[in-house]
């Protein structure tokens, strides 16, 4: 059957078919497009949301004036650091306890310890060490900014520090400790302090202090 111009009827319904297909197809393929652009976004966001939260705690400290950045210690300088506990008592302090392990060393060899940490990630893992080695009872873990607290408390300390906050820390020591306390320093020394004992070489270097010592010397003003 034929219309106007003796185009077949059958011709004008096919065409006509085609022109409602085409359309169809092409709005699936804009769906599917749509669909991964929703899905790499939110691919995208989430990593980044992650991202942060875990590089939060690891870069604030280093955007303060003296931070004090997560080395852990090596089995050398731990043994060092025991060394120098060695016919000591009372409570123990590590200021900066990273990954905790000077804390649980200290715990294994009797000593009621306690870690003060910035960063939450690593006090968390810490928490889980002692647990796992079964000194969770007497090793503890804070989240704390190590100015911001006060360890006239504690009979030893320890600290892995960097020079420029070891003056800072020299004085606030000395301000806070009572006279039977010992401070060990791992990696740098105090910069005004005399040592009472050294152990180790290079990097595994321990210097302790007493403080019975260091105020014996003239107090800077």
């Amino acid at each position: 059957m034929e219309r106007g111009g003796g185009i077949p009827l059958e011709t004008l319904k096919e065409e006509s078919q085609s022109r409602h297909i085409l359309p169809a197809s092409f709005e699936a393929n804009r769906l599917q497009k749509s669909n991964w652009g929703f899905l790499l976004t939110g691919l995208v966001g989430g990593t980044l949301v992650a991202v942060y939260a875990v590089a939060t705690p690891f870069i604030t400290p280093a955007l303060r004036k003296v931070c004090l950045p997560f080395v852990p210690a090596t089995t050398k300088q731990i043994e060092n650091v025991v060394k120098m506990l060695r016919c000591r008592r009372g409570s123990l302090v590590d200021i900066g306890s990273g990954d905790g392990r000077i804390v649980i060393a200290a715990a294994k060899e009797g000593f009621t310890a306690v870690g003060y940490e910035l960063n939450p990630w690593l006090v968390w893992y810490s928490r889980y060490r002692a647990w796992r080695e079964g000194v969770h009872g007497c090793a503890k873990f804070y989240i704390s900014d190590l100015w911001k607290v006060t360890f006239s408390q504690y009979s030893n300390v320890v600290i892995f520090g960097v020079p420029q906050m070891m003056l800072q820390l020299e004085k606030k020591l000395e301000l806070e400790l009572q006279d039977d306390a010992r401070v060990i320093a791992c990696r740098f020394p105090f910069p005004h302090w005399t040592p009472d004992h050294v152990t180790g070489d290079g990097i595994d270097t321990v210097w302790a202090y007493d403080a019975s010592t260091f105020r014996g010397h003239e107090k800077r003003p």
